[in-house]
């Protein structure tokens, strides 16, 4: 596989060639925070070696991807390019199960409005760009466009929480849970989570999945206030 023929199809897309087949794929793409991450897919640590060389040299500083950590070998490839450990994401599972509301408004996924849902989400996202920073968020985030996708916590007239699931085949994923600042240490956080962990229970699903930040201490206790166990782990991986 050194003789792979390396070409650009596209400003995001490469593919490696071999006798005019495909033997790996590299793709870029750009978050909504502006970061750039990279994915290759190659069979062959060849290939991978190959698409990452003629990648790298036209993208400009710096870049990211996500690893399992558990993959060591690929962990290996994307160090020899100079990739570091930026953060860790836990990959948590969380047993669902019926849990009392404990006083706070949730309406369930499918409920909110568009018009306050967006409110929300971008009241949200100002507080977080001025704090922590959504570079700090996880890799796996999307822009706030499906409602039948969210639950939310209504309290003072308004949405001051939500959660995000996604109803994936094998098991739903929580794929963000905020509350608003002026809101927060009244139980929403926690009203919102048992709404989903009960809706998923009702449908017979006997657990959810989450990812979490391990320097995100107090979501960690949330979930783990929940019964869930950490199953694996992700590296954000960054090229300076």
């Amino acid at each position: 596989m050194q003789s792979a023929e390396i070409t650009r199809i596209s400003e995001r897309h490469w593919h490696a060639l071999d006798d005019d087949q495909v033997v790996g794929r590299g793709e870029v793409w750009r978050r909504p925070d502006g970061r750039s991450f990279l994915s290759i897919d190659a069979w062959h640590g060849a290939v991978f070696d190959r698409l990452a060389g003629a990648m790298l040299p036209t993208l400009p500083k710096p870049l990211y991807t996500v690893v399992d950590e558990a993959d060591l070998d690929l962990l290996a490839q994307w160090e020899q390019f100079g990739f570091g450990p930026r953060r860790r994401e836990w990959e948590l599972v969380v047993p669902t199960g019926l849990f009392p509301p404990g006083g706070v408004t949730v309406l369930p996924v499918g409920s909110a409005e568009d018009g306050p849902l967006r409110e929300l989400d971008r009241a949200v996202r100002a507080e977080v760009d001025a704090t922590v920073g959504w570079h700090n968020m996880p890799a796996e985030i999307f822009d706030m466009h499906d409602p039948s996708r969210y639950a939310v916590a209504v309290a003072d007239g308004g949405y001051v929480g939500m959660v995000r699931v996604a109803p994936l085949p094998r098991r739903p994923r929580i794929g963000l849970i905020a509350v608003r600042a002026s809101h927060r240490r009244r139980g929403i956080g926690r009203a919102l989570l048992a709404e989903v962990l009960g809706t998923a229970h009702r449908a017979g699903q006997p657990a959810v999945s989450a990812e979490v930040n391990q320097s995100n201490t107090a979501a960690l206790a949330l979930f783990e206030g929940f019964g869930a166990r950490r199953e694996s782990s992700n590296l954000e991986l960054v090229l300076r």
